[in-house]
């Protein structure tokens, strides 16, 4: 048996969303992440080094998207999904503050054995996004001096 070859992080976060327009009204206001691309069925979003958050539009993934450089196989979602975003504990207060300023209520909020804090909160479509702190997986924990 041959061991799996070496993970380097998620690259891609997808969710599936009814009105494309709606939800990404809804995520530039609220995240303010620079748009990578977009078009009539897709927004890319840079979630950070060498992560990308995408909202499809449900349904515009059902067929193969065929590319110069190859295939990319039908997919979908259905259903509320979860994401969460990796943000400073001393960024936590001013999420709280902005969530507050952008009308977006705060549904819920843990503080986790390791000492991180996530603070949920739903998008138009019911999808729940989290902002966590470090401390929240063991391999998330605040880095020395921090």
């Amino acid at each position: 048996m041959v061991s799996a070859p070496r993970i380097s992080g998620v690259l891609e976060t997808c969710l599936y969303v009814d009105d494309l327009k709606r939800a990404r009204a809804f995520y530039d206001r609220v995240f303010a992440l620079p748009v990578m691309f977009g078009d009539e069925r897709l927004v890319v979003y840079d979630a950070g080094p060498a992560s990308a958050l995408l909202l499809f539009k449900r349904g515009s993934t059902l067929h193969t998207v065929h590319l110069p450089g190859g295939a990319i196989p039908p997919h979908d979602g259905h259903g509320p999904l979860h994401f969460a975003l990796a943000i400073p504990t001393e960024a936590l207060d001013a999420w709280r503050a902005h969530l507050a300023s952008e009308n977006v209520p705060i549904e819920s909020e843990v503080t986790w054995p390791r000492g991180g804090v996530s603070v949920y909160f739903r998008d138009p479509d019911g999808h729940l996004a989290e902002l966590g702190t470090p401390g929240l997986w063991k391999n998330y924990q605040a880095e020395a001096g921090t």
